[in-house]
């Protein structure tokens, strides 16, 4: 039987390591406990939230609703032929556990998203991205079910309507289902993508000439580590902001004013400007305000220096917002759902 417990911590759920209180909590271990929980009264006259890995989450205030630990777990191969292998994963499963055991069978097309922090059912909800990788290109679908019918959904690459960082699951279908498993086709003949950010040069220090899926993840995980806190040791959410998409006409007008800009031209002819670069570039890598901060080696990325409160690290966040668009004249959004 599903227990549902009254006022519990959520310190230890969230990367930022933010007090708040939930006013109910129940812990999903199967099908079958969703099933049950979907039945109980406290549950249908609450407002829910689903929780995973709570990577990507800043609480401001207590959540005065059902907050649901997504503990599913299992992975396993649906089906398979000479080049690609569908892999499904269960929603609760660690995405780095889940990128590693796909590696470890030399199934390509998940390296570039080592070292993401978070469980497997929000990366579609996100549609994560890193080092020229999304979510989307390597999706087969998901499996949900619907928060008031309990009825079980099968969601395709298109019903999931994915964006930069965005899919249904954050805009028309928020907090309506419950992702319970992610199937990815994934290849046997893996093609690598070492071209963006510094994987080459990566690479290349490593001492590694002829590299593979493995050495491939193991650069990602070097540059990720080395430029971002673990969140074990200092509260973070990774990337806190997503790195804004502009016209032609914009970038060029701005390579003219700032001619170090990063920024990266995309098929659909805009280019996506480095968050990074605009917030370091408008003097905030490093900044401090009361107990949050930005960090000083990856702007992107804001920090709990130990006890700030989710309001703190807002408060700071919207100094960044304000401070890069007075001297960029762009508006930076945050990638962090805020509670």
């Amino acid at each position: 039987m599903v227990q549902i417990r009254e006022n519990v911590s959520l310190k230890q759920l969230n990367t930022f390591h933010i007090e708040a209180y939930a006013k109910f909590y129940a812990e999903i271990n199967s099908v079958s406990d969703l099933q049950e929980l979907i039945q109980d009264k406290t549950f249908i006259h609450s407002e829910k939230l689903i929780l995973g890995g709570g990577s990507n989450m800043l609480f401001t205030k207590n959540f005065d609703g059902i907050l649901l630990k997504n503990n599913l777990k299992g992975i396993r191969v649906v089906k398979e032929d000479g080049d690609f292998v569908e892999v499904e994963s269960a929603a609760g499963e660690v995405w780095h556990d889940f990128v590693m055991w796909c590696i470890a069978k030399n199934y390509g097309g998940l390296e570039n998203l080592s070292l993401i922090p978070g469980c497997v059912g929000a990366g579609p909800m996100q549609n994560i991205g890193a080092y020229g990788v999304e979510i989307k290109d390597v999706f087969s679908e998901l499996e949900a079910y619907d928060i008031l019918s309990g009825k079980k959904q099968i969601f395709s690459k298109e019903d999931c309507k994915f964006g930069y960082r965005e899919s249904v699951f954050k805009n028309e279908s928020k907090n309506k289902f419950i992702i319970t498993a992610v199937t990815f086709r994934l290849s046997k003949k893996p093609k690598l993508n070492t071209s963006y950010g510094a994987i080459t040069s990566e690479l290349a220090a490593m001492g590694v000439k002829d590299p593979g899926i493995k050495e491939v993840s193991q650069a990602v995980i070097n540059i990720r580590s080395s430029k971002l806190p673990d969140p074990k040791l200092i509260g973070n959410a990774g990337s806190f902001f997503k790195n804004p998409e502009v016209d032609k006409a914009i970038y060029q007008n701005l390579r003219i004013r700032f001619s170090g800009l990063v920024a990266y031209e995309m098929e659909s002819g805009k280019y996506k400007l480095a968050a990074g670069w605009l917030i370091e570039n408008a003097g905030l890598k490093g900044y401090v305000s009361g107990n949050a901060a930005v960090h000083d080696k990856q702007a992107l990325v804001l920090v709990n220096k130990g006890s700030a409160s989710g309001s703190e690290v807002y408060a700071l966040s919207e100094h960044v917002l304000q401070t890069v668009f007075s001297k960029f004249g762009i508006k930076l959004e945050r990638e962090v759902n805020i509670i």
